[in-house]
């Protein structure tokens, strides 16, 4: 049963960059949490991940006009994924 339920860190990077994609399931969203509550490397690349997909959100914004990064932004930025 634990054999199910532990992830390699492999499997779980693969798992946060498909749920950026496509909804994960039950099963896969169990195993990625139990993983990233003891993997710090896994949830240190799992935040690193929404921010870099939030920041990327925030640039291609239908609405807005084509925008660009200002110097203290991408510090900001590279400061959370410094974390």
């Amino acid at each position: 049963m634990m054999n199910i339920l532990m992830l390699s860190c492999k499997k779980a990077t693969e798992l946060i960059e498909k749920r950026l994609v496509i909804k994960l399931s039950i099963i896969e969203k169990i195993q990625l949490k139990m993983h990233t509550a003891v993997c710090s490397q896994c949830s240190a690349y799992e935040k690193q991940s929404e921010i870099i997909e939030n920041s990327i959100a925030e640039i291609h914004q239908p609405t807005k006009e084509k925008l660009k990064l200002s110097s203290e932004r991408k510090e900001q930025i590279l400061k959370q994924l410094e974390k």
